[in-house]
């Protein structure tokens, strides 16, 4: 258990830190939790009873200090697409992805996730926050009956914009304007010097405080307005409703569900959620690992993948029994954890406290919260989200990969899933494209020498032997060759075959192929294959001696021409 590795050596100077840490992040978890329940179309409650469960088990589990687990932006997007709006299937969708994310932390498979390329992940979370943030907009003016599907709704939006009521709107943006004034207050806020007077230092504490828990208090003043409004017998503002009060019952999830014409059995709700158990799961996974691994590399320790995986595996398992959706690591309460100094996992012990405190003591006040101010927050937290600079960074960097960023990015509006699956796919068959056709020098000279610039896998056998026989036999006279293998470290059996297939054809005409620069596992290798004609050279210029040719001194190439394919 990791926690055994840091529990034993715990410093009552970090007792403080973990308490502040705990305490800011549980402020701003549980106004977050009420809104992205909203996001996923679940009752408020749901987004609470999420929001617990990871924080203990990441204690027990976890190895990075700064990660909180819990409800995100992006899971509940996912959520929405595949739980159709009930939480029947929320919860079993939850504990599925725990299940897989555990089998996967104790397979070791979590390199599947490299494959997961980095436009393609830009490309979604980029669609997600322009999809999420108009999500929101129905409720910052008021409307009702507003699609689901991200063009409908746009266009409902905009045909039903004259319905907008003015309460909800005004406070709506109200919201937006001063989340955005806090978060820019926070991040101009000079850190106070200890030779600074101690009114100085406590003013910048009340600014952080206060920037910090900005959701918090944006939540509760707007309550407060709603309040005000219901206690004068009139109530412009749209507000979320009552929500039960107390723990949830522990409990395993439902593995079927009542419907109007019997029972939907439990094969029929998995064959319901279809891809999404394999999306929400490597998604979440993806969030979490990312997540770590950033905070860990800008604070200087390391992580565990797989334990990472076992932890939210676990968290996801034992969280559906306490009726949680599914859950990963936050970004931006894990920024809050790590600015506020926290020091072990211990931080979400207090978080844990603090959700579980709201729904013991304080549901009952939350039907005052306005759905306008809960959908200020989540615009809050996903606008950030929008990388418009990947854009032209790729355009320097590599144009080819604006074509998955791009198919990612436009599918992404369509449905969520069929912009992840062709996004991969299309990473995917970039990848395999550059394998089948790897860089390959040939210069000439004396006798063709030929140098792959990567190892050779099967799809890439036949793009070398067209090139070896192309310019070998068209070169006037014939000219043999020297494979320069200095970049090979691994072939398989098809590429045997092939060199073997290219041996016996350049000697049917008269011409011959040594091999120079091979390194063990691949000398191995073709040793063990018994090539008739095999020739071996340890280096390029005893090759080119063997051969007749004149070796090559470092400093003049005796190459009349130069060219490279792909």
């Amino acid at each position: 258990l990791p926690v055994l590795r840091w529990l034993p050596r715990y410093s009552r100077a970090w007792l403080p830190l973990d308490l502040l840490a705990g305490l800011a992040v549980g402020l701003t978890a549980v106004p977050q939790a009420l809104a992205y329940a909203e996001l996923a179309g679940l009752p408020l409650q749901y987004g609470l009873y999420s929001s617990f469960m990871g924080c203990f088990v990441y204690f027990f589990l976890g190895t990075a200090k700064d990660v909180t687990l819990g409800p995100t932006a992006i899971m509940s997007l996912l959520v929405s697409s595949y739980a159709f709006h009930e939480p029947v299937y929320a919860v079993l969708l939850a504990f599925l992805s725990g299940c897989i994310q555990l089998a996967m932390g104790l397979l070791h498979l979590g390199f599947l996730l490299d494959f997961i390329s980095c436009p393609v992940i830009k490309g979604f979370t980029s669609a997600a926050s322009i999809t999420i943030s108009f999500n929101q907009i129905k409720n910052i003016l008021g409307l009702q009956g507003i699609p689901r599907q991200f063009f409908l709704q746009v266009y409902e939006t905009l045909r039903r914009i004259g319905e907008t009521r003015a309460g909800d709107a005004v406070l709506g943006l109200a919201c937006l304007a001063a989340l955005a004034a806090l978060r820019a207050m926070k991040s101009r806020l000079p850190r106070a010097a200890s030779a600074e007077p101690l009114a100085a230092r406590i003013s910048c504490w009340i600014v952080w405080i206060s920037a910090t828990a900005r959701n918090a208090l944006v939540v509760l003043f707007a309550g407060l307005v709603a309040y005000s409004f219901q206690v004068m017998g009139s109530q412009p503002l749209t507000l979320t409703g009552s929500i039960p009060r107390g723990l949830p019952a522990f409990r395993p999830p439902r593995f079927s569900t009542a419907a109007p014409n019997g029972t939907v059995p439990f094969r029929s709700m998995v064959e319901d959620m279809g891809v999404g158990l394999a999306v929400v799961p490597l998604m979440g996974l993806l969030e979490t690992i990312a997540i770590a691994k950033a905070f860990a590399s800008q604070n200087g320790y390391r992580i565990d993948p797989n334990q990472e995986l076992l932890a939210l595996g676990v968290a996801n398992i034992l969280g559906s029994f306490v009726s949680s959706y599914p859950i990963t690591g936050s970004f931006g309460r894990t920024a809050v954890n790590a600015q506020s100094g926290v020091c072990t996992p211990g931080g979400g012990l207090v978080t844990g406290a603090l959700v579980l405190l709201s729904l013991a003591y304080l549901t009952s006040l939350f039907c005052y919260i306005p759905r306008a101010a809960l959908a200020a927050v989540i615009i809050s937290a996903v606008v950030p989200m929008f990388d418009a600079g990947i854009f032209r960074t790729l355009w320097r960097v590599k144009r080819l990969d604006l074509v998955p960023l791009c198919v990612t990015f436009l599918l992404c509006f369509w449905e969520v899933q069929y912009g992840i699956v062709a996004g991969v796919l299309v990473s995917g068959i970039l990848l395999l494209y550059s394998i089948a056709r790897p860089p390959i020098k040939v210069l000439e000279g004396d006798v063709l020498l030929v140098q792959p610039g990567s190892s050779l896998h099967f799809p890439a056998i036949e793009c070398l032997r067209d090139t070896v026989c192309a310019r070998a036999l068209a070169a006037s006279p014939p000219r043999s060759v020297i494979l320069d293998c200095c970049h090979i470290s691994s072939i398989d059996y098809t590429v045997v075959v092939g060199l073997a297939e290219l041996l016996q054809e350049l000697r049917k005409h008269g011409l011959s192929l040594a091999f120079c620069g091979l390194k063990d596992p691949v000398l191995q290798v073709l040793l063990s294959a018994d090539l008739e004609g095999f020739q071996h050279f340890p280096s390029r210029e005893e090759a080119e001696r063997c051969r007749g040719a004149e070796p090559w001194d470092g400093r003049t190439d005796p190459f009349t021409s130069s060219t490279e394919s792909s």
